[in-house]
């Protein structure tokens, strides 16, 4: 299916994009390209291919949980501008509803 300058001009209207005709030359020449390559792709015979999400197989990797030294609430507290029960207190930014109002 090749891509035609008018193609190109009514999805860039759709998308509300403004394009001069150099522009239009060009996306139609490269969205052709790039519908010539799927289409050889489409011609593989992947019968015997197990479909995947992604070509590399991921495996999460974990490690095993270790206590490591690690800061007091008092120190990692020493520097906030405010604190509040050994927890950092900060602007409230949203509005809270009493119930029944």
């Amino acid at each position: 299916m090749a891509i035609t300058p008018d193609d190109v001009r009514h999805v860039a209207k759709l998308a509300r994009l403004d394009f001069d005709e150099a522009e239009v030359a060009r996306f139609a020449k490269d969205l052709g390209d790039i519908l010539e390559h799927a289409s050889k792709i489409a011609e593989l015979d992947l019968a015997d291919v197990e479909p995947t999400a992604h070509p590399i197989k991921l495996e999460n990797v974990w490690r095993p949980d270790e206590l490591r030294p690690s800061l007091t609430p008092e120190q990692a507290l020493a520097n906030a501008p405010a604190a509040e029960e050994q927890k950092f207190r900060v602007p409230r930014i949203l509005e809270v509803e009493e119930v029944g109002e």
